[in-house]
């Protein structure tokens, strides 16, 4: 089984509320993902991943029973901090998160839509392009795009990238593709409702780092 399908996302419920406690233990299965892009560049990503993971779960374990959605950690926050929000807390923690789980659903929406370079289809350069400009390019300063221009060009082969995605075992390209898209119903559904959720609670902040 591959990386995604074995701890893919749950269905959401009606009003697109995100469980803490599951939400938590599904994204802490996803750092490992940034290994199948080869290049150490990559770790950046996966470090900050596991960084905003952990700060927002510290702040679940303090009370469990208070934040049980995502929606009610912001909400707490909001009225806790009152002026610094959101650039405090857990807040801030998943504003970045979601950033990373937005490239890694389009970098692997674009997979699965077969999008590739023509002249290099082998290549998933022209896939992991798109995901770094709709996911963290514009809040990504000219040095920090500079690194990452250079990750770019380190990306690995497409038969590489899907290997390493299928824990190295040797799979059938469609037959990994069709994992992919499985995974993305939910996993797309849950970071649409997290971006719909800062737009709803004015939360979204634009500054670059």
């Amino acid at each position: 089984m591959s990386l995604l399908i074995d701890n893919e996302f749950k269905e959401l419920p009606p009003d697109k509320s995100i469980d803490t406690k599951t939400f938590l233990e599904n994204v802490s299965h996803l750092p490992p993902f940034f290994d199948c892009l080869g290049s150490k560049i990559f770790s950046v990503i996966k470090s900050d991943i596991n960084g905003n993971i952990t700060k927002i779960k510290a702040v679940y374990v303090k009370d469990p029973a208070k934040y049980v959605t995502l929606q009610d950690i912001l909400e707490a926050e909001r009225e806790a901090y009152g002026a610094d929000w959101p650039k405090v807390g857990a807040t801030l923690a998943l504003m970045w998160l979601k950033r990373g789980l937005r490239f890694i659903q389009v970098l692997l929406q674009s997979l699965a839509d077969g999008e590739r370079d023509e002249n290099n289809p082998n290549h998933i350069r022209v896939n992991v392009t798109k995901a770094y400009e709709h996911a963290l390019k514009k809040y990504h300063g000219w040095i920090v795009q500079k690194v990452f221009n250079a990750a770019l060009l380190a990306a690995p082969y497409r038969s590489n990238f899907l290997k390493a995605l299928s824990k190295g075992e040797e799979v059938r390209e469609e037959d990994c593709l069709a994992n992919v898209r499985h995974f993305l119903v939910n996993y797309t559904a849950t970071v649409d409702a997290i971006y719909e959720m800062y737009t709803n609670l004015n939360a979204e902040l634009d500054y670059t780092v």
